[in-house]
C-alpha cells in the first residue's frame, strides 16, 4: 500500500531537508532514486520509490547499493543536481505530489530547479524541471502524457480550507501499524517516528521490494532453474549408462571374428569363450565377417569417445549446479532489500547486456570448445586476445563469412566429427550458406598472416588443407540447443 497524503505530510514533517544539500545520488533499482543529503555535520538518506502499491518517500538507514552500470537518470540527475541546495520540500494539497524546490550555483551562476515526486500508484513518476515548468529530464519518458525533455510539467498546488483536511482525516486516516511485528518491545515502538515505522514495515513484508516479497522471487527463480538444471544433468547421466557397455561392444566385435566360420545367416549362435555362456549375434549377411565385426568397433570407439565427452559435460552441468547453490544462499543471506532486489535483477539481465569473455559464439560440444568470429571486428578480436597459436582456424573458401575457432587440447588431435561442427559454424556464417555446402580452408591459428594493407581481421593462411563439408541440420539443431542450454543453466 502507497502512502496516503496525510501520511506522506507526517513523513515530509519529519523527515525535515529544508537547508540540506545534495552531495550522492544513488539510483539502485529501475523504480527507486535516493539522494543523501548533508547539512552542518548531520546526513541523511531519503528514498523515493514509484513501484506500484509501494509509492513513498522516506529516510532509510541502511547503506544503498550501487548499480554496475549507472542508470540514465541517476547520471542526469547528477550532472544536474549533485551540490544543490533544498530550498523547500512540500506536498501539493492532498495530491500526492511531492515539490522539491533546489538552488544550485554552477559555473554559468545560479539555477533554480524542481523536482516533483508524483507518488500515484500505477502513474508514479520523479520528473526534474527548471523554474518555468520546462521538463528537463524524467524517471520514466510518457510521450503521450508529454513527460518527456521539452514537455511541461507545473501542476497547480490547490489552497485547502479546514473542512478539506478533516474530510482527509477522516478518508485517509495515519496507520498505526498494530498488527505489524517490528521486532521491538511495546515502549520501543511507541518511540518510533513514523518515518522509522514506514521504514521497517516496507523493508519486511509491505511491497515488491520487501524482504518478503524478495525471498518468495528468489525461492521461485532457484526452484524453477535447478528443476532444468537437474534434469539437463539426468538426460547426461543416462546417455552415460547407455555408453557403459562399451566394453561389451567390443568383445562383440571379437566374438564375431572368433565365430565367424559358424556364421548362419543373419546371426551367429556361438559359446563365449570368457564365460561359458551361449550367446546369439544377429550380423548383416550382405557384409563380411570383418565388416561386421567393424561395426561394433566402430560402435564401441564412438561410446568410448562418447563417454569422456559426457564425463566432462556432467562435470561442468554439476560446478553449475554448486555455482547455482552459492548464488541463491548469497541472495537469502543478504538483508539490505536493495541489494537484494540488484542480485534478482542481475540474473535476467538481457542476453545481449551480458558481458562475454570474448566476442563471437562459444560452444561446448563434446568437451572441445568451438569459437566463431562473425564479423571482422569480431575476428580481429579474437585473433588478437582469445585465440592461441595451436588452435584450429576454419573459413569457407572463396566466400566471405565468419572465422571459426576450435580450441586445441594437450596431446589429443581434434575429432573428424568435431571438424564437421565446426565446419557447419563457418558454412552457416558465410555468404556460402544458400549453397548448403563449400570448400573449407582449414589451419593452426601459427600458420596465420595478416594480409599487408588489407582490411581489420583479413589474415593470408599457410599450410592449410581443404575440408569439403555440407550443413548437416541435425548438427545445427545440436548446436542450437547447446545455446539453450547454456542460457537455462
Amino acid at each position: 500500500m502507497s502512502l496516503n497524503c496525510n501520511e506522506l505530510n507526517l513523513i515530509l514533517n519529519e523527515i525535515n531537508l529544508e537547508g540540506f544539500f545534495i552531495q550522492e545520488i544513488i539510483q539502485p533499482t529501475f523504480d527507486t532514486i535516493t539522494f543523501r543529503a548533508f547539512s552542518c555535520g548531520v546526513s541523511k538518506t531519503v528514498l523515493i520509490c514509484t513501484g506500484a502499491q509501494s509509492c513513498r518517500i522516506n529516510l532509510i538507514t541502511k547503506k544503498v547499493p550501487k548499480n554496475e552500470k549507472p542508470l540514465r537518470f541517476n547520471e542526469f540527475l547528477k550532472s544536474r543536481i549533485l551540490g544543490s541546495r533544498i530550498n523547500s520540500i512540500k506536498q501539493l494539497g492532498l495530491d500526492r505530489i511531492v515539490k522539491i524546490e533546489l538552488g544550485h550555483h554552477g559555473e554559468n551562476g545560479d539555477e533554480n530547479f524542481i523536482l516533483y515526486a508524483r507518488l500515484w500508484s500505477g502513474a508514479a513518476n520523479v520528473i526534474l524541471t527548471d523554474s518555468d515548468g520546462n521538463i528537463l529530464d524524467c524517471m520514466f519518458r510518457r510521450p503521450k502524457k508529454n513527460e518527456v525533455t521539452g514537455g511541461f510539467f507545473k501542476p497547480e498546488e490547490k489552497t485547502l480550507t479546514e473542512d478539506d483536511r478533516k474530510i482527509a482525516e477522516e478518508k485517509f486516516p495515519i496507520r498505526n501499524f498494530a498488527d505489524f511485528n517490528f521486532n521491538d518491545s511495546n515502549n520501543q515502538k511507541e518511540q518510533l517516528s513514523f518515518n522509522e515505522k514506514i521504514e521497517k514495515y516496507y523493508s519486511e513484508s509491505a511491497s515488491n521490494l520487501s524482504r518478503e516479497n524478495l525471498l518468495e522471487q528468489a525461492k521461485k527463480w532457484y526452484s524453477v532453474k535447478k528443476s532444468k538444471m537437474i534434469s539437463a544433468l539426468q538426460n547426461l547421466e543416462s546417455k552415460q549408462k547407455e555408453f557403459s557397455n562399451a566394453q561389451k561392444l567390443k568383445h562383440t566385435g571379437d566374438l564375431i571374428l572368433a565365430f565367424g566360420a559358424e556364421a548362419n545367416g543373419n546371426s551367429i549362435d556361438c559359446i563365449d569363450y570368457e564365460d561359458g555362456k551361449p550367446v546369439h549375434i544377429r550380423i548383416d549377411s550382405s557384409k563380411s565377417i570383418h565388416e561386421n565385426a567393424q561395426i561394433y568397433y566402430n560402435q564401441y570407439k564412438k561410446a568410448v569417445s562418447g563417454t569422456e565427452a559426457l564425463a566432462h559435460d556432467i562435470q561442468m552441468a554439476q560446478n553449475k549446479l554448486k555455482e547455482l547453490e552459492l548464488e541463491y544462499q548469497k541472495i537469502i543471506s543478504q538483508t539490505n532489500v536493495l541489494k537484494m532486489e540488484q542480485l534478482l535483477r542481475h540474473d535476467t539481465t538481457p542476453k545481449q547486456k551480458i558481458e562475454k569473455a570474448h566476442p563471437g559464439l562459444h560452444y561446448e560440444i563434446d568437451g572441445w570448445t568451438i569459437i566463431v568470429g562473425r564479423t571482422a571486428n569480431e575476428n580481429d578480436e579474437l585473433l588478437r586476445h582469445t585465440v592461441k597459436g595451436s588452435d584450429m582456424w576454419l573459413h569457407a573458401r572463396d566466400y566471405a563469412g565468419g572465422y571459426v575457432f576450435v580450441k586445441c587440447q594437450k596431446n589429443k588431435s581434434i575429432p573428424l566429427e568435431i571438424l564437421l561442427y565446426a565446419g557447419n559454424l563457418a558454412i552457416y556464417h558465410s555468404k556460402a550458406r544458400k549453397n548448403g555446402s563449400a570448400d573449407l580452408y582449414y589451419t593452426q591459428v601459427k600458420y596465420l598472416r595478416r594480409a599487408k594493407n588489407g582490411p581489420k581481421g583479413l589474415v593470408i593462411p599457410t599450410q592449410e588443407k581443404n575440408l569439403f563439408c555440407k550443413i548437416d541440420e541435425a548438427k545445427l539443431r545440436r548446436l542450437d540447443e547447446y545455446e539453450k542450454s547454456a542460457e537455462s543453466i
